[in-house]
């Protein structure tokens, strides 16, 4: 059976991995380029980062239907829970993780104020949750791909209310000040308009049209996230170069809230005896993040040097493979639950 998964998307921890070290690289012996493209900007929001977010964006929201969300109270159980990890539990879980690792539990290590920052970007990773890979996650565990539509459609009309509210007010516990102009217009930038492109794309294309250019658009959302990571890591590249325990000391918070998240969501569903294929990608949804948004917001709020853009980047190593890992976890327990699993 041939893999889900394109070739970028099979081998994306490599690429990032790549990304990571060309960045490195290509920043310490090129700092003046990137500065220049730093200096690139207008009210915070630089604009060639601006434009490989949109390329990265663009084709995950002309992919989603919304209108599936008409089939919401077909499956309640799994709609309810799924929505009370994502928006109830899991933002505020990833803070507290944040703070108990970044801020004490590493402090001998990270300077309060680069803590601070780096949980700033923690908050915008864990507030977002999945709303594209979750597709190909879904695909391996088997799942009900009409139900995983309707959860990630569900998901994204709710980050248009609640992802600016949540994140003002996480940031603002973890002491770290937001101005909520700079926060609206990246909700803006990034959620809505690419929401609404997407969704009048799909309005006024024909099915075929617009399987054609799925089909094209697909490997620029790839090398979008690609070139924006080798511009973030060549930012920071002498920090990374002068501090290089930072990133593994990032990435252990970030690992430990996707299993937990996987773990309550999984279980719980097993519990009120949902079927396997909704379980395993509702559970996915909630172990993985919207990273593509935390970036593009961390970017805005903080700047393309911050360590909160740092921490989103990480979140983008981590999640690939861990992701990979949860989805073997599901497919070998998917004979635990009580109901069979889908082969549709």
């Amino acid at each position: 059976m041939p893999s889900p998964l394109g070739f970028f998307e099979r081998y994306l921890s490599i690429w990032v991995g790549l990304s990571i070290a060309a960045g490195v690289l290509f920043g310490h012996l090129m700092p003046s380029a990137f500065q220049t493209i730093a200096n690139i900007e207008y009210a915070h929001v630089n604009f060639v980062v601006a434009a490989l977010i949109w390329v990265m964006i663009y084709p995950m929201m002309v992919a989603i239907d919304f209108s599936t969300i008409k089939d919401v109270s077909k499956n309640p159980k799994g709609l309810v829970i799924t929505f009370i990890i994502n928006w109830l539990i899991k933002p505020f879980s990833m803070a507290g993780l944040g703070v108990l690792f970044l801020q004490h539990a590493f402090a001998a290590f990270i300077p309060p104020e680069e803590a601070k920052q780096y949980v700033a970007g923690l908050i915008l990773l864990g507030t977002a949750p999945c709303t594209a890979m979750v597709f190909v996650w879904s695909r391996l565990v088997k799942g009900n791909a009409n139900y995983t539509l309707v959860q990630v459609s569900l998901n994204d009309i709710v980050m248009i209310l609640a992802y600016a509210p949540i994140v003002a007010f996480l940031l603002g516990v973890s002491n770290v000040s937001v101005p909520w102009a700079t926060l609206l217009l990246s909700v803006g930038l990034y959620v809505i308009i690419p929401i609404a492109a997407g969704y009048l794309t799909r309005k006024f294309l024909s099915p075929k049209k617009l399987y054609s250019l799925l089909d094209h658009l697909k490997p620029y959302s790839v090398l979008g996230l690609l070139a924006t990571v080798v511009l973030l890591f060549g930012f920071q590249a002498q920090t990374l170069l002068d501090k290089p325990l930072v990133i593994l000391l990032i990435a252990i918070p970030i690992l430990l809230q996707s299993v937990l998240m996987f773990l309550l969501t999984y279980v719980w569903l097993c519990k009120v005896r949902v079927t396997h294929n909704i379980a395993a990608p509702a559970a996915l949804i909630g172990a993985s993040n919207f990273f593509e948004l935390a970036v593009a917001v961390a970017i805005s709020l903080f700047g393309l040097q911050s360590g909160a853009a740092l921490s989103t980047v990480v979140g983008v190593l981590v999640e690939v493979p861990a992701m990979l890992w949860l989805v073997s976890i599901a497919n070998k327990t998917a004979k635990r639950f009580a109901l069979p699993v889908s082969r549709a």
